[in-house]
């Protein structure tokens, strides 16, 4: 699909705008399923005060849709109308420690995350370490791993919303539940401040050391992939349903269910968007059939379909 180019519009009305924007960008190279159609537009701002300025000067008409690394992402063959904004490591991937304290901007890699605590002696963040997402979606997703998770280590979120805002989130302010937080969706989350707890540097090692040996031994990471496909139902691994079911190796067109890890999909090369989310649905009913239990997507999805 091809978008109207709007771009000459919004750079006229937004005369002093320092980030890019384009007209209808592949976003497939910048998810890690490697599927999805265009961006209407893609605007990657320069710092945060650029993002201010383009929110408060966008027309409240066109729909913003932010996007991170793309690890835990499904964007539709359609593509994207209005607006996707990503914030890019040279603006928002700063990441510093002070104390017991890790500051990291949003498009921070979680895993950076993870070694800049290791590197101050700061323990508590080793989890981060076997995330393959940025601190902006492990904000938006509560995301954790190997039994702790986003909430247990924020002091506090920063964000800017529709209207051009800076606004700060404690802990508490953030609501996060399993896998979610209850911040307002239109808040573009920029940086975050968390809190360790000062460790033996070897034992901080060693527990990194066995979050990635667990990734490596346990995750199709080399495969093009999203991540944990469905959130854990209470009481029970997503995993152990869809294995149960019968979906372990389920194909549909170019994207199977891992033979690794069942709650994992992957592009076995030439997946579409639209193979990878009937997979996943396809996978949803059969677990619903053969438990009676429904599961609901980790991946976020987003687009048209086609």
């Amino acid at each position: 699909m091809v978008f109207p180019d709007i771009t000459p519009d919004l750079k006229a009305a937004m005369p002093e705008l320092r980030g890019r924007l384009l007209a209808n960008q592949s976003l497939a190279e910048l998810t890690w399923f490697r599927v999805g159609g265009p961006a209407q537009v893609l605007f990657t701002p320069s710092d945060e005060d650029d993002l201010a300025y383009f929110l408060s000067h966008l027309p409240r008409e066109l729909a913003v849709t932010v996007v991170g690394v793309g690890s835990n992402l499904i964007v539709r063959d359609g593509g994207i109308p209005d607006v996707v904004i990503r914030l890019s490591p040279r603006g928002f991937g700063d990441t510093s420690a002070e104390g017991d304290i890790v500051s990291a901007g949003s498009a921070a890699l979680d895993k950076r995350v993870a070694e800049t605590a290791a590197a101050a002696n700061i323990g508590g963040m080793e989890f981060f370490f076997g995330i393959p997402g940025s601190i902006g979606g492990a904000l938006r997703m509560n995301a954790g791993a190997n039994g702790s998770e986003t909430r247990d280590v924020l002091v506090e979120a920063t964000g800017i919303g529709r209207d051009g805002a800076r606004h700060v989130f404690s802990n508490a302010g953030m609501k996060f539940v399993y896998r979610n937080s209850g911040v307002d969706p239109a808040i573009i989350f920029t940086s975050a401040r968390f809190r360790g707890a000062i460790t033996a540097p070897e034992a901080i090692r060693a527990r990194m050391a066995e979050v990635q040996t667990h990734r490596e031994t346990a995750q199709p990471i080399r495969e093009k992939t999203g991540g944990s496909t469905f959130k854990n139902p209470p009481g029970h691994s997503a995993w152990k349903l869809i294995d149960a079911a019968g979906c372990r190796g389920l194909r549909v067109g170019g994207a199977q269910v891992s033979e690794m890890h069942c709650n994992f999909l992957i592009n076995t090369g030439d997946a579409t968007g639209h193979d990878i989310e009937t997979l996943g649905e396809t996978v949803r009913a059969r677990v619903k059939d053969n438990s009676g239990i429904e599961l609901h997507w980790e991946i976020k999805r987003i687009g048209i379909p086609i």
